[in-house]
């Protein structure tokens, strides 16, 4: 039982000046992104899949935290995580962000990983998960402690679903045995601050929020076989706009 995942560098060059406001990188992206990506890869309905799932998720993720902030004029790069290789052309086509062309120079394949879910990691005994980008979790944002168990259910169910839509299919687990386990791994530590971002639509011209919350969780207990999911969690993300970027995070032990 595998999740997959392709990743891609996309290198361009910009012909004049672009601003990426802290914390938004992503959602500069995904304004430009949005001109260019079908409706079926930027907003994909379900005519049959899990039930329930109104708004499946998309089968892509960026990463582009480093541009958070800054100024670029030349030379950017930013890296996609794909559930669906076939989907990889799409984000060649891209031309303009905002008012400056820009022109793909290339595309870096920076390799396929595959991640044994059920390939328990045994000795693992603490993870910290240190999030680079806003993470919105309950707990989190009811102000309260965020439990393993609640972390490793939405990241399970993130899973289970990218597989349903995109890969081998849903998760064939104990769901209640497991959660069960998560529940016995106790939360060491959280190091973290809240961050207030927001992004205007510009096709509805309502606000939206894209804050939350990043620094680093440490979690003690038996992870072997939560191991798996957390290292496939690098990949996906957890929480909500994780398509964006939020929710990333790097985990160490």
């Amino acid at each position: 039982m595998t999740f997959s995942v392709w990743r891609r560098r996309f290198r361009y060059r910009a012909a004049g000046p672009i601003t990426f406001p802290a914390w938004k990188a992503g959602n500069v992206l995904r304004g430009a992104l949005g001109t260019v990506l079908s409706g079926e890869v930027f907003r994909p309905s379900l005519a049959e899949g899990p039930s329930g799932l109104a708004d499946p998720p998309r089968p892509f993720v960026l990463r582009a935290s480093h541009l958070n902030g800054q100024e670029v004029q030349g030379e950017f790069w930013y890296d996609v995580h794909l559930f669906r290789p076939d989907i990889e052309g799409a984000f060649g086509l891209l031309r303009r962000i905002g008012g400056t062309a820009v022109v793909l120079d290339r595309c870096d394949d920076l390799g396929f990983a595959s991640v044994k879910l059920d390939e328990p990691c045994a000795g693992r005994a603490s993870a910290s998960l240190a999030f680079e980008m806003p993470v919105r979790l309950k707990g989190l944002d009811d102000g309260e402690r965020p439990s393993f168990e609640v972390l490793f259910a939405r990241l399970r169910d993130r899973i289970s679903t990218l597989r349903a839509l995109y890969g081998e299919g849903p998760l064939e687990i104990d769901f209640r045995g497991m959660a069960e386990r998560a529940g016995r791994v106790e939360l060491e530590s959280a190091a973290m601050r809240f961050v207030e971002v927001e992004r205007r639509s510009s096709r509805t011209g309502q606000t939206h929020p894209l804050g939350g919350w990043v620094g680093e969780l440490r979690y003690r207990g038996d992870l072997a076989e939560f191991w798996p999911y957390l290292v496939a969690g690098e990949y996906t993300g957890v929480g909500r706009q994780t398509v964006w970027g939020n929710g990333a995070y790097r985990l160490g032990s």
